[in-house]
């Protein structure tokens, strides 16, 4: 009779797990809105990329919370504003520091999904922390593999700065790198998806690339495929691009080998907008048209990013309008695991299936904040198709972004009952807010690697 029940129990268990998607979280590093396929670049193809667009909901007014790196990562893990628990900086490598990092007062987007059931990976770039306690296998990750730094270099053996030449890392333990570093992410991705194809837990990874982050290189053959593009960082930076597609492809096609597509949850951002890094002879090699700003701006540029929800099961192909940001893939994954219950009442991320859905047509979000350089600093909110920008102590600014994506004509005059409203709602949310509780990292230049085929800007975080 035991043994009945423990079978009833185990199919059970089974038929409910069985009901839980997969979900993948892809995060590209300094990619410029308008540079893939599906976002409507002509110059650099990106057909894996473009085929996973078309079987999702591409939200237009997606966004992260921060304009750069390591925030919008805090911001992912917690589904909080990051300014909630002052990771409003870029950590810089100090693998005896206890502060710096993602605080261990935080709950984590892996540690609810173990709770929700799964088993969790994590593959690339971490950047929340050196020190052992930051970790990704303490902060929830069952597995890991990838760069622990602010960024490395692509090729084994390069050399840069400390964080860009450290090992790679397995659950702890130092690996050597082995291959172009976003093919080796690709490949651990696909052995994950593979190995956990067939179990009855659901699995969830965070696949953060390195690429198209500085520094420049890019396999020879990558770099023929764009010999038409006569700048030189514009060349080097679409073969990146494009070798990160490949990953992606390989990671697709690993789901459609092991039949996981249509129960797979697939959300896929970059952390922030295309940099501008037109400095020291360097020329602006992404393209983040037609919004204005650049990585490290409140402008649009800076942290509206290529934003796509997938889940074949569920949802329909097609394009999302309302505003949504990276926030909203801790709660919405917690809602597709059926276990909403999980979720932590002091998130600022909503769960978005009912609105992807159609299930609820109002927006998923009254506002949404930015802030960068701490209270005093440069802020944005958005309300509807208003935003309003404020650099310090300089006069707001007001864009209608419907009319106006570029952020071309300040309303600010004709409409001050809006900015009055809208700089009183920063006043209000900045009362939950703390001042950063680490300073920016240090940022070291490697202009030019002595190698052929290949380039290498300044590595910027």
């Amino acid at each position: 009779m035991r043994s009945f029940v423990f079978l009833v129990s185990l199919l059970l268990t089974a038929s409910s797990f069985a009901a839980k998607p997969n979900v993948l979280v892809i995060v590209a590093d300094d990619l410029g809105y308008n540079d893939v396929g599906f976002q409507g670049s002509k110059e650099i193809p990106t057909p894996h990329l473009d085929k996973l667009a078309a079987r999702s909901l591409r939200c237009t007014n997606g966004y992260v919370s921060h304009p750069f790196c390591s925030p919008t990562r805090a911001g992912i893990m917690t589904g909080r504003y990051q300014h909630r628990f002052g990771h409003e900086n870029n950590p810089a490598w100090l693998p005896n520091d206890t502060v710096a990092g993602l605080p261990l007062t935080e709950k984590t987007y892996p540690q609810l999904m173990k709770q929700a059931g799964y088993t969790t990976g994590a593959v690339g770039k971490w950047h929340l922390g050196a020190h052992p306690q930051f970790h990704p296998n303490q902060r929830g990750f069952d597995e890991y593999f990838g760069a622990l730094g602010g960024g490395h270099q692509d090729f084994p053996g390069d050399k840069g700065g400390a964080e860009y030449t450290i090992p790679l890392n397995r659950n702890g333990k130092d690996e050597k790198q082995t291959k172009y570093l976003t093919e080796q992410f690709g490949d651990e991705a696909v052995a994950f998806v593979g190995r956990h194809a067939g179990e009855v837990k659901p699995w969830m990874l965070y696949l953060a690339f390195n690429a198209p982050h500085t520094p420049l290189q890019a396999p020879q053959a990558w770099l023929d495929k764009f010999s038409q593009i006569a700048d030189k960082n514009r060349q080097t930076y679409a073969a990146m691009v494009a070798a990160m597609d490949e990953a992606v492809g390989g990671v697709m096609k690993k789901l459609e080998e092991t039949k996981q597509t249509d129960n797979t949850l697939i959300f896929f951002v970059s952390d922030n907008g295309g940099p501008n890094l037109s400095f020291r002879g360097l020329t602006n090699f992404t393209d983040n048209a037609p919004l204005r700003g650049a990585k490290g701006d409140v402008y649009e540029g800076g942290m509206r990013v290529p934003f796509l929800v997938s889940w074949p099961a569920k949802i329909k192909p097609g394009t999302y309008d309302q505003p949504v940001i990276a926030l909203d893939f801790l709660p919405t994954s917690l809602a597709a695991a059926e276990s909403a219950d999980l979720t932590p009442k002091n998130l600022d991320g909503v769960n978005l299936l009912p609105f992807l859905t159609g299930e609820k047509t109002t927006a998923p979000h009254d506002l949404l904040f930015w802030r960068s350089g701490g209270p005093g600093g440069n802020n944005a909110v958005r309300r509807g198709s208003m935003k309003l920008v404020r650099l310090g102590k300089a006069e707001p600014e007001l864009y209608d972004l419907a009319a106006d994506v570029g952020e071309t004509k300040n309303l600010a005059a004709e409409k001050p009952e809006i900015v009055k409203e809208l700089t009183a709602a920063i006043a209000e949310w900045e009362k939950g807010t703390i001042a950063p509780t680490f300073e920016k990292r240090v940022r070291k230049l490697v202009l030019r690697l002595p190698s052929s085929g290949r380039t290498a800007a300044p590595p910027r975080a």
